[in-house]
């Protein structure tokens, strides 16, 4: 019955969506965008009813017909739909029975009513006698699993009471995590737990950070809540759309398929190296490197770096300017640009100020010697003449090309390119580092093309970024070509009115077309407009606010990027993801409120996720001794099974290792891979061993350098450096050289700690030398 409503939906949809493409309007602006806003909207309601196709009833709820009135729910004492009813079914999206009376069918996993499918235990069972776990492949049921939450009904059926783990769905729940991986994160909706669902329905005021260790499902929280938000307040998010930002290429494919299937399918996902609009910086970079452009000591250097390409003339420049003898010296200059730095604009708006200082001051002088009266003392000339001679030197070409020459019009490309790769500007910017410092910035000549990937890093896209800050829009080219573009379509509309007014055989009683619209009119209505989504065009506006903005492994993000990312929302109403103990960027954070408090100072919440439902209970051991290494304070995830699997480790001499490590990921592979491809084995290792170990696989390498810079998550077996692998899971993982690992990371205890924990069943530790001691308990496995 469900699938039939939806299929009903889908037809529907379709249906309006094809009227509304096939019908006509009267040609008016506004006719046009109602017919193209009722198009986009049926196309993304389409897109959300394809979506939600797999596992679209998840859950069900029997009620006490005797429970109290619910209470009112952020304030709103009005009724909940659907909670008058004695059995409710929960899916991902809403389903209404316009047959009878428009009683829910299905209740929207987000609305209120579904809440209790999350929340309700045993001991306080929010009037749910029973809550049913449904499992499905395409349309068809698979399994139910029943919770009776009534512990008089329980104990007459001899039901196990819930509170014994605590967890909502422990057979569902268990049943998914224990299911191979696919190379693609799959939603939660169907096993949110309690303390995940008091995260995911927060306020959206303010900044929360969520905090928890591996495999607590921080990012499926995030993703989730992303859903929420949008559901609870769409008419204010739909406007400014959701951004979630990620901490590579890789990890975005990852995730991309959980918010469609959740039905929203307007967020924008990107990482902050992709914010900056038609750059996708991909270039690998030394972490010294990175951690030095990331410092917010680079705001500095880069305002010194505008600066000082606001130059002044060495020597008096001697031009012509219609005959006339015109010297543009140092103190015109001088003074032209005090002024224009006054107005505090950024770099190109103030460029008009200077620009016009420069041509008045000469103007004047111009006047003061043409115009000199020598016997009466006096002026020759009036302010009309003044107007003459400022028009006369804004139009000349040499002049112009003297004040671009001193104040130049730059992009943000030009203007870090020339940075990087000019020693003189990149010395002047510097001014008090050390050599060493600088030879870390510099770089060969740049491409051609300024907005090539392979030459940018992440850490130079935020630059760009807070350099487009301080060099401000210089939107005259567009306005030119938008105009030259507007001067065209009129000429073309005035040539149909022109054909159209020759046509002999006009009746005379009728309006003529020229009688009813002129060139510009006509044109105006032909112009083809194009209705993109929020998140559309967001990515294409570097000055685009978000309503809402979500940051996945938010530890990693430098000060610089978190300029930007504030930038982006005004509001700083945000969630934060992360664990400051997986931090492994040398920049990255340490502690919460050093991130924080230059923007929101204390005013943010901290939330704790403690379970971890990834990492076995046996790899989690080992793990722990490490997380002890990086802060003995911190407290473990406790682990919610255990895989029976010990975690070992193998010693191989260094000619050996690759071959160890490959059989290693073989036997692995083997272990974990079913017949229906599930199943997926990470080996990771140091950047200098990861291409070795990939060709003794046969398979391809991790995206350090490469074009594409991302992991194939569709092949069985991925070979990668830790760093790439953040935020992923896998069915098994072999990690080798942990020393190296430690060794080549500049927090190399953490990156230890984020590959122990990136296993769902088994680890296997190859290493060529003795162990790190914090792995020693891998010795008795």
């Amino acid at each position: 019955m469900l699938y039939g409503k939806l299929d009903e939906r889908r037809a529907e949809t379709a249906g309006l969506l094809a009227r509304v493409l096939r019908e006509e309007t009267t040609g008016t602006p506004q006719a046009v965008s109602e017919r193209d806003a009722a198009a986009q909207m049926y196309s993304e309601q389409l897109a959300t009813l394809s979506a939600v196709e797999q596992g679209l009833c998840f859950g069900r709820l029997d009620l006490d017909p005797d429970r109290p009135p619910p209470p009112s729910i952020d304030g709103d004492p009005g009724p909940i739909e659907g909670l008058d009813q004695d059995v409710l079914y929960v899916g991902r999206l809403g389903l209404l029975d316009d047959q009878h009376d428009y009683e829910p069918l299905l209740v929207d996993w987000r609305a209120p009513a579904a809440r209790p499918y999350y929340t309700a235990t045993a001991a306080s069972p929010d009037g749910v006698r029973r809550r049913r776990h449904i499992r499905s492949r395409s349309r068809r049921v698979t399994a139910v699993d029943d919770e009776i939450l009534d512990l008089e009904e329980a104990a007459r059926v001899g039901a196990t009471a819930t509170q014994r783990t605590g967890l909502t769905g422990e057979a569902v729940l268990l049943a998914a995590l224990s299911a191979g991986r696919t190379g693609r994160m799959g939603d939660i909706v169907a096993t949110i737990q309690g303390e995940q669902d008091r995260v995911i329905r927060s306020s959206a005021n303010g900044v929360v950070v969520v905090e928890g260790g591996p495999g607590t499902g921080k990012t499926a929280v995030a993703l989730h809540r992303a859903a929420y938000l949008l559901y609870t307040h769409r008419r204010q998010l739909a406007r400014r759309g959701v951004l979630v930002v990620g901490p590579n290429p890789t990890f975005l494919r990852y995730i991309e398929q959980v918010l469609p299937s959740l039905g929203e399918t307007s967020v924008l996902l990107s990482t902050v190296g992709e914010l900056y609009p038609g750059l996708a910086a991909h270039r690998h970079e030394p972490a010294a490197a990175a951690a030095l452009k990331g410092h917010v000591d680079m705001a500095k250097v880069l305002a010194t770096a505008v600066r000082d390409r606001q130059e002044l003339p060495r020597r008096p420049i001697r031009l012509h300017v219609d005959g006339e003898p015109v010297v543009v010296d140092r103190d015109v200059v001088a003074q032209a640009r005090t002024r224009a730095r006054r107005t505090r604009r950024p770099h190109n708006d103030a460029k008009r100020t200077f620009v016009r200082e420069v041509v008045d001051q000469l103007a004047r002088r111009e006047v003061d010697r043409v115009g000199r009266d020598v016997q009466g003392g006096g002026n020759l000339l009036d302010r009309g003449d003044l107007a003459d001679v400022r028009a006369g030197l804004r139009a000349d070409p040499d002049l112009r090309a003297v004040l671009d020459e001193l104040w130049p019009t730059l992009t943000p490309p030009r203007l870090l390119a020339d940075l990087w790769t000019s020693p003189q500007r990149l010395r002047a910017a510097t001014r008090g580092w050390s050599g060493a410092d600088r030879d870390l910035l510099a770089r060969d000549a740049a491409p051609a093309d300024l907005l090539d990937g392979a030459w940018w890093s992440s850490a130079d896209a935020v630059l760009l970024d807070e350099v487009a800050e301080l060099l401000g829009e210089d939107d005259t080219a567009a306005r030119e070509a938008e105009e030259r573009k507007r001067e065209a379509d009129e000429a073309y509309a005035a040539g149909v009115l022109e054909i159209l007014a020759m046509e002999e055989d006009w009746d005379p009683e009728l309006l003529r077309p020229t009688d009813v619209v002129d060139a510009s009119v006509l044109a105006d209505r032909t112009r083809e407009a194009t209705y993109a989504s929020a998140a559309e065009r967001a990515a294409d506006d570097r000055t685009w606010t978000f309503g809402h903005v979500i940051v996945d492994e938010a530890q990693e993000l430098s000060p610089m990027a978190w300029r930007v990312l504030m930038r982006r929302c005004p509001s700083r109403s945000m969630t934060l993801v992360g664990d400051v103990a997986q931090t492994g960027a040398r920049g990255g954070a340490s502690s919460w409120a050093e991130v924080l408090s230059p923007y929101v100072a204390a005013r943010w919440r901290r939330e704790v996720l403690t379970v971890n439902y990834r990492t076995p209970a046996e790899i989690m051991a080992v793990a722990a001794d490490v997380l002890a290494a990086i802060d003995p304070t911190a407290t473990p995830p406790e682990s919610v099974r255990e895989s029976g699997v010990a975690p070992r480790a193998v010693a191989a001499d260094e000619a050996g290792l690759v071959e160890a490590a490959a059989a290693a990921a073989r036997a692995a592979r083997e272990a974990v891979v079913d017949v229906e491809g599930a199943g997926r084995v990470a080996v990771l290792a140091p950047g200098e061993r990861v291409d070795g170990l990939a060709a003794a696989l046969g398979v391809a390498a991790g995206p350090t350098g490469a074009a594409d810079p991302t992991v194939d998550l569709a092949a069985e077996v991925v070979v990668s450096e830790v760093a790439d692998a953040k935020g992923l899971e896998f069915d098994a993982v072999v990690l080798v050289d942990p020393a190296g690992v430690v060794d080549a990371s500049p927090r190399g205890l953490n990156d230890l700690y984020v590959a122990l924990t990136r296993a769902t069943r088994s680890l296997v530790v190859v290493h060529p030398d003795a162990l790190p001691t914090v792995l020693g308990r891998l010795d008795a496995a």
